[in-house]
């Protein structure tokens, strides 16, 4: 049978002994590079695999191409940092579909497998959990920044290098260590998914502020105004759910910004979270113990 365990994939469980992830997204350029977005966009799609504690077996690629405008060996380009994403991940890219598209889109269809009694699930958080952020925050606003030209050079490269990184480690670390609740943080940001976990496994949470990994620049371009409208849509729609009492608002929206090939956010006893985390951290990742989960209702508090 088909069931949903993630904001953006579905389980088809098809013996004791396997089961299909299925997931798909695609994204706008996010760098002038296009293999780079290329590369972004296919670790952006497979995500969802991950997060669920798959392996991604193939993918095809969905692509919106403006044909009278941008060149087929652009498309190239971009069909190419995905592939270096395929090989890094393991999956074969075994075909696609392309559209006439005014505004170029490219993001892929995934397929990937997993363990039924190993599925990773937005609603399995359990009190006292300590939860692992893999990835440092802030891709939305660096890129606002890069479309408005006053993005420094280097914080563009750490958000690329983060971006790029596939989600493959982190989900071993998170199986290693246990873990039975995990989402992907994307478009609805960290607060965003959270209360989406908090809520589907009947947990409030606690995050440290300070705890939580930010690219450095990012308080910078805050300061200045460069927040995309969907972080703070984020921040509205969770808002309800949220105390965060005492802690400054340009911290909270961080908390809330919409990334594009986010990290992983899951729940392990507390000694395995750190190791889990410490591990990720020797291998690249900017990963943290962020908070904790206590039997609730689905709130959030924020303190500094």
């Amino acid at each position: 049978m088909g069931t949903a365990t993630s904001d953006d994939a579905a389980v088809w469980r098809l013996d004791d002994d396997r089961a299909l992830v299925v997931t798909a997204d695609f994204i706008t350029p996010i760098h002038d590079d296009p293999r780079i977005w290329g590369r972004i966009a296919a670790a952006n799609a497979v995500s969802d695999v991950y997060a669920m504690g798959g392996r991604p077996l193939f993918g095809l690629n969905l692509v919106g191409w403006n044909t009278e405008e941008l060149s087929t060996e652009i498309l190239l380009e971009v069909l190419q940092g995905a592939g270096e994403a395929a090989a890094e991940g393991g999956w074969v890219t075994v075909g696609g579909h392309t559209v006439d598209d005014p505004e170029p889109k490219f993001g892929l269809a995934m397929v990937g497998e997993v363990h039924p009694d190993r599925i990773l699930t937005n609603a399995g958080l359990r009190p006292g959990d300590s939860l692992v952020l893999t990835k440092a925050l802030g891709a939305g606003i660096v890129a606002t920044a890069m479309k408005a030209g006053r993005a420094p050079d280097d914080v563009v490269g750490t958000a690329v290098a983060s971006m790029t990184r596939l989600n493959k480690e982190a989900a071993r670390c998170a199986l290693a260590a246990g873990a039975t609740g995990a989402t992907d943080v994307t478009g609805f940001g960290l607060l965003g998914h959270l209360r989406s976990m908090a809520e589907g496994s009947n947990v409030d949470v606690e995050l440290v502020a300070s705890a939580v990994p930010v690219f450095p620049g990012v308080a910078d371009l805050v300061t200045a105004g460069l927040v995309p409208g969907g972080s703070r849509r984020n921040l509205a729609w969770v808002s309800e759910r949220l105390d965060a009492a005492g802690v400054d608002e340009s911290v909270v929206i961080v908390l809330a910004d919409a990334q594009t090939s986010g990290g992983l956010l899951f729940g392990a006893e507390p000694a395995a979270a750190e190791a889990a985390a410490a591990e990720l951290v020797a291998s690249g990742h900017s990963a943290a113990v962020i908070g904790t989960a206590t039997a609730g209702t689905g709130t959030i508090k924020v303190r500094a």
